[in-house]
């Protein structure tokens, strides 16, 4: 078991916070019925907990809340409580595999969502980090791929993600 040392005290996990405003700029509504700034706003809150098990295997919870300021329809819920479980396994020294899924305790009523899952491989190479990602979720902000997925990963419904970082 691999802990978080300072001193004589141990600490087993992390714990990280995030929060982001998205504002959503696309006119999918009435032109008669014009969104203000204020009303095109989503929060997101989460709280990451993890914790690295061994030298290869790592997982997170994330509790998830998430505030839309406007709805399509009134039964949609404004706020969206959901709960991620990620999960790491290092297969090699710059090979890793990765998985996440975020289960959404209040759904919207005007699509039919779908919780989101996805799975990917991570490839470090001397300053590059590789991703490729498979999910049933179109989008990479947390407002949308939490709240708004609507494929489903094991009915076909699988999208290909390809992100690449660069360590200066």
């Amino acid at each position: 078991m691999v802990k978080t040392k300072k001193g004589n005290q141990s600490f087993p996990f992390a714990v990280s916070l995030f929060g982001s405003v998205a504002l959503k700029t696309i006119k999918d509504y009435d032109p008669a019925d014009k969104r203000t700034f204020a009303e095109s706003l989503t929060y997101v809150g989460q709280v990451l907990i993890a914790r690295k098990v061994s030298q290869s295997f790592s997982y997170q919870i994330t509790p998830t809340y998430i505030h839309r300021n406007t709805v399509k329809i009134e039964a949609d819920p404004h706020d969206i409580f959901a709960l991620g479980f990620g999960s790491r396994i290092k297969l090699s020294k710059r090979v890793s595999f990765n998985s996440e899924y975020y289960y959404a305790f209040d759904e919207s009523k005007s699509i039919n969502a779908r919780n989101s899952l996805a799975f990917g491989v991570d490839i470090e190479t001397g300053g590059h980090v590789f991703q490729l990602i498979l999910s049933n979720a179109i989008t990479m902000i947390e407002k949308s791929f939490i709240t708004e997925t609507t494929d489903n990963f094991f009915g076909g419904d699988i999208h290909l993600g390809f992100n690449i970082s660069r360590t200066f």
